[in-house]
């Protein structure tokens, strides 16, 4: 096979995906339900409508606040633990490198190269990026999935405004009284789609995909309107 063959094929894989696909989604369903939910939930207890939205109105901002600082905190406690690891790393291969070419010729020996080409691969890995070598190989640490928590918490903030956004529109335009069975109908329909379109994304079953995020969305705004009409009146 020449070289240019080898340059121009190309796969296209989804576990590239998954980062951004999760924080995406995962915030997405986040805005739809919980926003959704909390309108339900204080129409339910008989609140008038302007109260209604300006309650949703205050879950978005506090949500996508919320979304931003969990993930910025989790993500960076992850880019932490990896520095921290790949700095240990470093200093391992400074003091002894030759235990480490060896530590890294077992790896590729248990993943099922010979002794003798385990030992070339390690030597020019070792000569080419040896801190690299160990970090993927070793520590499970990829450059392409390397924690970025600003980015992380922007992202999360954006896709959760955005889902909530979309039940909180409907409370806006829906009449008064048939606010909570147009919120949740149509956040149930979004949620749906949301889920068939990750699931379509990721690889995955579509209808399953869909299921999994309506039921959840379902049981969550039921729970919430149950609890808002032990405390007021439904309209």
């Amino acid at each position: 096979m020449s070289m240019r063959s080898l340059r121009s094929h190309t796969e296209r894989h989804r576990t590239d995906r998954i980062g951004w696909l999760r924080a995406s989604v995962l915030g997405a369903n986040d805005g739809i339900v919980s926003t959704a939910s909390l309108v339900v939930g204080v129409a339910a207890a008989g609140s008038s409508h302007s109260n209604v939205l300006l309650t949703g109105v205050a879950g978005l901002v506090a949500g996508a606040m919320s979304m931003a600082a969990g993930e910025y905190v989790s993500v960076h406690s992850q880019a932490d633990t990896e520095a921290a690891d790949l700095l240990r790393e470093k200093g391992e291969l400074e003091a002894d490198p030759a235990a480490e070419q060896r530590e890294l010729t077992a790896i590729y020996v248990g993943r099922g190269l010979g002794p003798d080409l385990a030992r070339q691969v390690a030597a020019q890995l070792m000569t080419h990026d040896a801190i690299g070598a160990h970090g993927r190989d070793e520590l499970g640490i990829f450059d392409s999935h390397l924690a970025r928590p600003i980015q992380a918490a922007l992202a999360s903030a954006a896709s959760f405004a955005l889902g909530a956004l979309l039940p909180l529109a409907v409370t806006a335009l829906a009449p008064e009284r048939g606010v909570i069975a147009w919120v949740t109908g149509l956040s149930l329909a979004f949620l749906a789609l949301l889920g068939a379109v990750a699931a379509q994304v990721g690889g995955a079953r579509v209808l399953a995909g869909a299921w999994r995020v309506f039921f959840w969305g379902a049981l969550a705004m039921g729970i919430t309107a149950a609890v808002g009409s032990m405390f007021g009146t439904v309209v």
